[in-house]
C-alpha cells in the first residue's frame, strides 16, 4: 500500500536576489514523499516549488491540496491525468516523487551517462538583476568560472546601464567567445519593445526572452515576425492548460524559441507536450529550472540530459541557498556534473509536517 506526507522548506538565499517580482530573500517550498508500506525506508521524493506571483498555482489553498494529495495517495494516477491541472508545481512534485519511488529512493530518476559521472550539461551562467556594480561584480565571477554563456536579467535599471553592462561585455568577447542571453521578464510597453530589440540586436545576443508581459498575443506575434533578435517565450506558456490553445498560441506568435519550465508547467509530461508540438512548427527550446532546491534541481536536470539538446540549459541556480539539500551536483566551467562520490543528505534537513 502507498503512503505519503509532505515536509515545508523554506529555501533562504545566500543573499537578496532580484527578479522582476521584487527582490527574494527566501522561497517557499514543499516536499512530497511516497513509499510502500512495508518498505518506508525506500523512499520517492519530489518539490513542490513555487515563485511569488509567477507561478500559476500561487494562491490561497496550495499547502490543503498537497495534504490532500498525500492523503489520497492511492488515487495518483487521477491526480496526474488531469485532478491537478489547475496546480502545476504539485502535480510536477508528484510525478517526480512517483519516478524516484520506482527507483526505489535512489534519486536517480532517468539513468544515463549524465547520472554515471560520464558526461555533462552544458548551463548558462545566471545574473541576476541588481545595480550596475553588483551585475558587474557577477559576470566577471562567471567568466572566470569558465561559462562561455551568459543569461543577463534586465528590465530592473536604466536601460542605458544595462546597454553599457552589455557593451563592457562585447568589448572584450565576442559573440564567438561568450553567448549572451537577456531576459526581460515582461519589461517592456508593447509601444517600445520593437525599438528596444533593435538598440539590442547591436550587441549580437543569441536571444531575448519574454519582452512584453504575457497575454499580448497579437502584439507578441508582431514582435515575432519583425524582431532583429531571436525572441523566446517563457512566462508566455504558464497556465496554457489545453492543448489546442497551446498549439493556437504556437501558431499565432510562433515565435524563434520556447523556454520549459516543468515546475511552472506541470512536469515532463506536460513539457514534452510543448517540445512536441514546438518541433512540429518548427521553432526551436531550451529546458530551465526554476529556483528549485537541488531535490527538484536533480530531477529537471536528470530529463534534460535524455532530449539530447546542445544548447546550454538554463539550470544553473542550485547554488544559490544557504540551505540547500547536499548532493552530487556540481556546476564545472560552465557545465552542471553528477558526481557519482556524493551523497544525498536529505534526512538532516527535511523533518514531517504535522
Amino acid at each position: 500500500m502507498l503512503v505519503a506526507d509532505y515536509f515545508y522548506y523554506p529555501l533562504t538565499f545566500n543573499r537578496p536576489s532580484g527578479t522582476s517580482r521584487g527582490v527574494l530573500t527566501k522561497k517557499d517550498s514543499w516536499f512530497i514523499r511516497i513509499w510502500d508500506a512495508e518498505h518506508p525506508d525506500l523512499y520517492g521524493i519530489g518539490e513542490c516549488s513555487i515563485i511569488p506571483n509567477l507561478s500559476f498555482d500561487d494562491r490561497p489553498g496550495y499547502e490543503a491540496k498537497i495534504k490532500e494529495v498525500c492523503q489520497q495517495i492511492g488515487d495518483y494516477w487521477y491526480y496526474l491525468e488531469g485532478g491537478l491541472k489547475e496546480w502545476p508545481s504539485i502535480c510536477f512534485a508528484l510525478e517526480m516523487a512517483l519516478l524516484d519511488f520506482q527507483a526505489k529512493g535512489k534519486r536517480i530518476l532517468y539513468p544515463s551517462e549524465f547520472t554515471a559521472g560520464k558526461a555533462a550539461i552544458p548551463i548558462n551562467g545566471l545574473i541576476w538583476m541588481g545595480d550596475s556594480v553588483f551585475m558587474k561584480e557577477q559576470i566577471g565571477e562567471k567568466l572566470k568560472s569558465g561559462f562561455n554563456c551568459l543569461k543577463l536579467k534586465i528590465g530592473a535599471i536604466d536601460f542605458k546601464q544595462e546597454l553599457r553592462l552589455l557593451e563592457s561585455i562585447r568589448k572584450d568577447f565576442s559573440a564567438e567567445v561568450i553567448e549572451l542571453r537577456v531576459d526581460a521578464n515582461g519589461a517592456f510597453a508593447a509601444e517600445d519593445a520593437l525599438s528596444r530589440l533593435r538598440i539590442l540586436s547591436e550587441f549580437e545576443l543569441h536571444s531575448i526572452e519574454q519582452p512584453i508581459k504575457a497575454g499580448q498575443w497579437q502584439q507578441m506575434a508582431k514582435l515575432c515576425n519583425t524582431t532583429p533578435l531571436p525572441i523566446a517565450l517563457d512566462e508566455e506558456l504558464i497556465g496554457i492548460l489545453d492543448y489546442d490553445k497551446k498549439e493556437a498560441l504556437l501558431d499565432t506568435i510562433h515565435p524563434q524559441y520556447i523556454i520549459l519550465k516543468p515546475s511552472l508547467l506541470g512536469g515532463f509530461k506536460v513539457s514534452q507536450e510543448w517540445i512536441d508540438l514546438a518541433d512540429k512548427k518548427n521553432i526551436r527550446w531550451w529546458i530551465t529550472s526554476a529556483l528549485e532546491s537541488n531535490i527538484g534541481l536533480n530531477a529537471i536536470a536528470q530529463w534534460t540530459y535524455t532530449l539530447n539538446n546542445p544548447m546550454p540549459q538554463g539550470l544553473g541556480t542550485g547554488q544559490i541557498y544557504s540551505n540547500n539539500i547536499p548532493s552530487p551536483l556540481r556546476m564545472k566551467k560552465g557545465f552542471l556534473h553528477y558526481d557519482t562520490k556524493q551523497h544525498w543528505e536529505i534526512e538532516k534537513h527535511i523533518t514531517k509536517h504535522d
